[in-house]
């Protein structure tokens, strides 16, 4: 199970919206074939896994492991659990149950009634944990929120003024490059208005080879500069606002309207849900990230000390969470945390 784990996450970034599922098939305890989660619209773990095995005949004495309980519905793509039943595959060891609407036990029931010998919730900690965009989107109807930013020495995360609309960079570029990778993994990225203005942030993946996000902007007041990159439509670019702009609307650009107020966290992570969005990196600046983090919106927080002091500026946003692990990235400290009071998927 560890090892359907490892391979699932190949499927990080380029799975979604179906769960990045690993799955080890084992024949007198050795591997003859493995496979994880395609691109959407293509083959399940399950399926990647059997047609790698290059003797079908040794799957009628083989076990199969799979991180999360399989399919039992129509999709893109046939039944996991029947292709399981029609290869004669007798044991299915699960991480742990698929809790969508359609699948919520009956791909458990369905290999059962076939005759297989299905044993449910090997590792089920860590594979909920594998699977906690998921989970976190079906259970919690919200996006997973991962909170990233830089702070000084000093614990500022933007000088008092800068002379130019560009960013000034706290990290090395390998912490940078790092940033641009998860950009790729994750299916969104959200700033507010201030970071646009002052940075013409782009929030793409420049520096590394993937998808870029979906660009989130948090513009109550319409404040943003028309000529800001995160208006170029080059990428798909959701705006959050107070005022109608519905008219503006494109395939590439779309308005959302919400009421200012307490609930403005809430009723972003209401709009991310409705566009499907499965996970979000909030990366600033303070404001924003502080406002999530008031409303215990936030699931993991990513935090990078560079070595330079500004000695006046905007404060780092301050956060109270499990630390589960620290390291160095050249001369920048990465430090992760999680929210203990909301990390249950």
């Amino acid at each position: 199970m560890q090892r359907c784990i490892q391979i699932g996450k190949n499927a990080l970034g380029y799975a979604r919206p179906n769960p990045m599922v690993g799955c080890v098939i084992v024949h007198n305890e050795h591997i003859i074939g493995e496979g994880f989660t395609s691109t959407y619209g293509g083959n399940h773990a399950e399926v990647n896994a059997v047609n790698s095995v290059k003797d079908k005949s040794l799957l009628k004495e083989a076990s199969l492991y799979v991180t999360l309980e399989p399919c039992s519905h129509f999709g893109k793509t046939p039944p996991c659990s029947d292709m399981i039943i029609r290869n004669q595959i007798p044991k299915v060891f699960i991480g742990t149950i698929d809790t969508h609407s359609k699948v919520a036990g009956r791909g458990i029931e369905k290999l059962k009634k076939a005759g297989c010998e299905v044993m449910v919730g090997v590792l089920e900690d860590e594979c909920r944990k594998h699977h906690k965009r998921f989970f976190t989107y079906h259970n919690k109807k919200r996006p997973y929120i991962i909170l990233k930013w830089a702070q000084t020495q000093d614990g500022f995360i933007a000088p008092e003024k800068s002379s130019e609309r560009a960013p000034v960079w706290i990290t090395n570029s390998n912490s940078r490059q790092l940033v641009h990778k998860w950009r790729a993994e994750e299916q969104a990225i959200l700033v507010g208005n201030k970071t646009v203005i002052e940075d013409n942030a782009k929030l793409t993946t420049r520096d590394w080879s993937g998808h870029h996000p979906v660009r989130v902007l948090i513009d109550l007041y319409n404040k943003t500069p028309i000529d800001s990159s995160i208006l170029d439509k080059t990428v798909k670019t959701i705006v959050i606002t107070s005022k109608n702009n519905i008219n503006k609307n494109s395939s590439n650009l779309i308005y959302e309207t919400i009421e200012p107020g307490k609930q403005i966290t809430t009723d972003i992570c209401k709009i991310l849900h409705k566009h499907e969005i499965q996970s979000v990196i909030i990366e600033g600046g303070s404001f924003t990230i502080q406002s999530f983090i008031d409303e215990n919106l936030w699931d993991e927080a990513r935090i990078f000390k560079g070595t330079t002091d500004f000695s006046k500026g905007t404060i780092a946003p301050k956060i109270h969470g499990k630390l589960t692990s620290s390291e160095k990235i050249l001369n920048d400290t990465l430090s992760i945390y999680i929210n203990d009071h909301n990390n249950h998927f």
